[in-house]
C-alpha cells in the first residue's frame, strides 16, 4: 500500500518585535537526518529522486519552489503516465510536505536565494541502495514551468 502525500500547515505570527514561523503539528518522531538545499539559479531543476523505503519531509525556509511528486510503479522504467502532483511551496505560507516511500520528487526554486530543508526517515547508510533517479523531464518539462494566470 502506498501512503498519501501529506501537507502539514504551519503559521506565521507578526508583531512589533518581529515574526515567528512555526509548524506545531510536525513531529520529529521518524526523522533521522536533515539537509538543506539552495540552487544557484532559478532555472535549475533538481529532479527526479525517488525512494521505496525512505520518506521525506520538505520545508521551504526562504523563498518559493515548484514541487513535483510522482508515484514510482517501477524503479527502472516507471510509467510516464503516472500522475505528477505539483504544488507551490513558499516561506510566506509555512507548510511541511510529507513525501512517502514509493514516490519520486523534485523541485525548482522560483525565487532567488530560496532555501529548502529536507528531513529524512532514513539514515544515510539506510538510504544506500534505495536511491532511484530519473531525468528532470521524464514526466515532462511543463511540471517546472511557472503558470501565468
Amino acid at each position: 500500500m502506498v501512503e498519501d502525500i501529506e501537507v502539514i500547515n504551519g503559521g506565521l505570527v507578526v508583531d512589533d518585535r518581529g515574526a515567528i514561523t512555526f509548524s506545531n503539528d510536525f513531529s520529529f518522531e521518524n526523522v533521522k537526518r536533515f539537509y538543506q538545499l539552495e540552487n544557484f539559479s532559478t532555472s535549475t531543476v533538481r529532479a527526479w529522486h525517488g525512494h521505496l523505503k525512505e520518506g521525506k519531509y520538505i520545508f521551504v525556509n526562504h523563498g518559493s519552489i515548484i514541487l513535483g511528486v510522482v508515484p514510482l510503479d517501477n524503479t527502472v522504467n516507471p510509467s510516464k503516465s503516472n500522475k505528477v502532483t505539483r504544488m507551490i511551496l513558499s516561506s510566506r505560507k509555512p507548510q511541511i510536505v510529507y513525501i512517502p516511500p514509493g514516490h519520486a520528487n523534485g523541485f525548482r526554486a522560483i525565487e532567488d536565494n530560496t532555501k529548502i530543508t529536507f528531513y529524512s526517515t532514513s539514515s544515510l547508510k539506510e538510504s544506500e541502495g534505495d536511491d532511484y533517479r530519473f531525468p528532470y523531464d521524464y514526466w515532462g518539462e511543463g511540471v517546472w514551468e511557472v503558470e501565468n494566470r
